[in-house]
């Protein structure tokens, strides 16, 4: 069998063989990144820089497993929801009295369970993922309403709130994208490094030959949809002590910015295909677009827009690209 790490604009050329998606991504991130900076005078300096790394960091963190859910050909749209549960929980635990630390780990037990019942549904009743995840975006987001109700809470513990706001010293680097850079590492690793990232290949490009094959198809999809419960449960915990407030409609719609950057990165939705690099560039290259957009008083509503265009964009162009290179290949074919 075999599996392709990455997606080649045209695989049948020797451009093809050097050219690929997220090169390209990578590519277009430099030249917007050097057009901002030209343009705008506040875009590079280092203040705006570590706003705008730390604007992504809840977003990169969920986009690890849910770049490995992806390549396995499989998503999960709940996981903003379960940032909003974990936010709605942290508040009413916190109003209830409770020590941080100890509604740190119940939180991330909730999002584990979270994990569990979506990879339960997907690989023991045999449902589509992208049913069972609508589905519980909606019950998610229901129980953190049902938690915490409309209200907001806030004044955390200081010393836990500035770890989300501060730099590592003597860098733009915010304290949770260096957590998500030593994570990407380790995926990075996972992904294309070891049997384990070999076998989610194999399960995105033929569920049914990985298993009889002897990968644990179910069993990895389970572990990969807990792994992604956990990681939006954490980053729910970030998410509402970086704004100071604990609310039920935290993280709405950021499920669209993680899908969006994982397929702009490369990822096939079919699976089976993809690199962690590209889909890094590809969450940064949505955070500089977002950022530049924010410097220039543009409206949420149109940076929603361009997020919505971006996956658009991202899902089409493999697919167009491989209704043209089957047409060449098929002139090529003699009558």
């Amino acid at each position: 069998m075999s599996l392709k790490t990455s997606t080649d604009l045209n695989p049948g050329n020797a451009l093809g063989r050097f050219v690929r998606w997220d090169v390209l991504v990578t590519a277009l991130l430099i030249a917007v990144f050097l057009g901002g900076a030209g343009m705008n005078p506040d875009f590079a300096n280092t203040g705006n820089l570590s706003f705008a790394l730390g604007d992504l960091g809840e977003i990169a963190l969920i986009a690890l497993p849910m770049t490995l859910l992806v390549v396995c050909g499989e998503v999960d749209l709940s996981v903003a929801s379960v940032l909003g549960l974990a936010s709605a929980l942290t508040g009413s635990l916190w109003n209830a009295g409770w020590a941080f630390e100890t509604i740190v780990p119940v939180v991330l037990v909730v999002g584990l369970v979270c994990g569990l019942i979506n990879g339960l549904l997907v690989t023991r009743l045999g449902l589509p993922s992208l049913a069972v995840t609508i589905g519980t975006l909606t019950l998610y987001r229901g129980l953190a309403y049902v938690v915490l109700g409309t209200e907001a809470v806030s004044q955390f513990p200081q010393q836990y709130a500035e770890l989300t706001v501060s730099n590592v010293p003597g860098t733009p680097i915010p304290y949770p994208v260096a957590l998500f850079v030593v994570l990407a590492v380790a995926t990075a690793l996972l992904l294309h490094a070891t049997g384990l990232g070999r076998s989610l290949f194999a399960i995105g490009s033929s569920e049914e030959a990985a298993f009889f094959a002897g990968v644990r198809v179910k069993r990895i999809k389970l572990l990969l949809f807990v792994v992604a419960g956990v990681i939006s449960a954490f980053a729910g915990i970030v998410f509402t002590l970086r704004y100071g407030s604990a609310r039920a409609d935290n993280g709405m719609g950021l499920e669209l910015t993680v899908i969006a950057s994982v397929l702009l990165g490369g990822v096939d939705f079919d699976g089976g295909k993809g690199t962690l690099g590209g889909v890094i560039a590809g969450v940064l290259l949505i955070g500089v677009l977002r950022n530049l957009l924010m410097l220039d008083d543009v409206s949420t509503e149109i940076q929603a827009i361009v997020t919505g265009l971006l996956l658009i964009v991202s899902v089409l162009t493999p697919r167009l690209t491989a209704v043209v290179r089957e047409a060449r290949a098929r002139r090529r074919v003699p009558v």
